[in-house]
């Protein structure tokens, strides 16, 4: 892992841990689940968004009133809502999206579940994915949920991430494979 990614990490994770410590005590792990769904939403859904988390040109103030007014407007928790500004005061928004993952990793734990991040080319129905989630239940022996996203530079197949363990099932990667076999040829 790379020193910035690390550094990235480490943020997010002393924030999850007091965020979840905070909801846990306060009987609001639900709805801290649900605000996390509505930020990655957010996230994924708005590029005035990721530019407002990662752009360096914002003041801390200005970040701190936007950041505030769309917790607002996203009825976000008031848990959830102060540690964003709390975030946009030390300029840390940027470790939102780790944040989110952390976050959900450490509410899995708790619930004897494992996260799968699951990357298709396009959208998974619901038969598809509980087909998923179960088969990688009787692979893990834990409760499966999964992190869905859509990448369609993948073409077609999946990539599943759990824990350590990655598959890849990609048609991109089979023709990059493909491809450095054929260099290795000629």
């Amino acid at each position: 892992m790379s020193e910035p990614a690390s550094i990235s990490t480490s943020i997010a994770e002393r924030y999850a841990a007091a965020v979840y410590d905070l909801a846990k005590d306060g009987n609001s792990v639900e709805t801290l689940e649900a605000d996390l769904g509505a930020l990655q939403t957010a996230l994924n859904d708005s590029e005035d968004f990721r530019d407002l988390i990662a752009s360096p040109i914002y003041s801390r103030s200005q970040q701190r009133d936007a950041i505030t007014a769309l917790a607002a407007k996203m009825e976000l928790s008031p848990t959830v809502a102060n540690t964003l500004a709390l975030m946009a005061d030390k300029r840390r928004l940027f470790v939102l999206p780790q944040l989110i993952t952390a976050l959900r990793e450490i509410i899995a734990d708790a619930k004897g579940e494992v996260v799968a991040e699951v990357v298709s080319a396009k959208a998974l129905t619901d038969a598809q994915a509980d087909k998923l989630a179960s088969s990688l239940t009787a692979s893990t022996g834990k409760t499966v949920s999964l992190n869905k996203t859509v990448d369609e530079s993948l073409i077609g197949g999946l990539i599943v991430k759990v824990g350590s363990r990655m598959v890849d099932t990609s048609i991109r990667a089979k023709l990059n494979s493909l491809q450095n076999a054929m260099k290795e040829v000629g």
